[in-house]
């Protein structure tokens, strides 16, 4: 058999002659630390010091509720469940439920008490509740960062009250509530996460608005959570989904509230307006076909693991490539899913490398079909595959 190495260029974009190219957008931010993924990827979208250790003041309450989703989830805590209201708790300072000592507290109201209002009464009393004290509960939010990778954090209390202890980042803040919103979908736990995305809850007659300022008109937003305190400045940690994608951001350390709400929805529409998720390829799609030496058929289709789709910033997707190799013709017998080559995705600074697999099985002729085959192929060379693109 001669063999020849076969590579195609099946997708890429140059602009020959024109003036006019795409550049991505540069973000600068106020926010002295700042950490933006792709929810579905993980991919970094913006990073600013996102590993330096910073105070997340309220936002640690995000812990407290991944906790108390975990204890519902699980079937050791029920939304009825009702706990006893401490003087610790009650006479707790800076934003509040405004809940009674002595009074028993519905965890469900208690849930949108942290959440909507950032009552740090309201996250003392669910701490006490679940683990004795508020102590004992801060040790479970330091297994659960650890388990989580949240390498910059240690959780003092439940509410992110000031300590000099207590520190985290803007990625462990990431980390903390991807793995929040992947652990607790809402098709499966619809009075859980969409607690967040609600703008005023009222308890004991007091109506308090949301803080997160995303979750008054901003497309898509639905959560999560504000903090502040004088050394932390103004934090946000929010989420949007638009047409199917979602993006995780987390902010802190910007100068006011006013400040906070306006990057907090220049950022997300910026991040939505540069980025967008692309399909090539569908799973078992066929990407291009094989020539087949010696085989029953004369092609065999090539078919990807999983589908080609990729979150892209304008600037990647207009210099990026698509290049399929194989060694052609392939030999028969082919056994479907045998590698047959490699698809490359050739990016600005990254190459992702995909294999090429064989769709169905191809047998080998018998002995005279086959010296049929190789006199034709010896004379008249190969067909040129054809790609699904042209």
């Amino acid at each position: 058999m001669i063999g020849r190495f076969f590579i195609r260029v099946v997708f890429a974009v140059a602009f020959i002659g024109m003036a006019w190219h795409a550049t991505a957008a540069e973000i600068l931010t106020p926010a002295k630390q700042a950490y933006i993924t792709d929810f579905e990827s993980g991919k970094v979208l913006f990073a600013k010091d996102a590993e330096v250790p910073m105070k997340p003041a309220s936002m640690a309450k995000i812990m407290t509720v991944f906790i108390v989703f975990q204890r519902i989830t699980d079937g050791s805590l029920q939304l009825e469940d009702k706990f006893l209201v401490s003087e610790k708790a009650w006479r707790k300072g800076g934003s509040r439920s405004f809940v009674e000592v002595g009074s028993r507290v519905s965890v469900s109201d208690l849930l949108h008490g942290v959440v909507v209002q950032s009552g740090n009464d309201a996250a003392i009393v669910l701490a006490e509740g679940i683990a004795g004290t508020e102590q004992a509960f801060a040790e479970e939010m330091n297994f659960w960062a650890e388990k989580l990778g949240m390498t910059q954090t240690n959780f003092r209390n439940a509410t992110g009250w000031p300590d000099p202890d207590l520190q985290t980042s803007a990625k462990d803040l990431n980390i903390l509530t991807t793995e929040l919103i992947k652990r607790f979908p809402v098709d499966s736990y619809p009075d859980l996460y969409p607690i967040f995305a609600k703008r005023e809850f009222t308890y004991n007659k007091i109506s308090q608005p949301n803080r997160n300022p995303l979750v008054y008109g901003t497309k898509g937003a639905d959560g999560l959570k504000t903090g502040h305190t004088e050394e932390s400045g103004y934090g946000l940690v929010g989420s949007a989904v638009r047409d199917g994608q979602r993006v995780v951001m987390v902010l802190n350390g910007m100068d006011s509230m006013k400040q906070r709400s306006t990057e907090s929805r220049r950022l997300i529409d910026l991040i939505f307006r540069e980025y967008k998720s692309y399909e090539f390829f569908k799973q078992g799609q066929p990407v291009d076909q094989a020539n087949v030496w010696l085989g029953t058929a004369p092609q065999v289709d090539l078919v990807l693991d999983a589908p080609l789709k990729m979150l892209l910033s304008r600037k990647d997707r207009q210099a990026m490539e698509i290049s399929l190799q194989w060694l052609d013709p392939v030999p028969a017998p082919i056994r479907a899913g045998d590698q047959i080559g490699t698809l490359v995705v050739t990016l600005p600074d990254e190459v992702t490398k995909m294999p090429l697999r064989a769709a169905q099985n191809v047998d080998t002729l018998g002995l005279f079909n086959r010296i049929g085959a190789a006199v034709k192929y010896l004379i008249f060379g190969a067909s040129t595959p054809q790609n699904s693109l042209q």
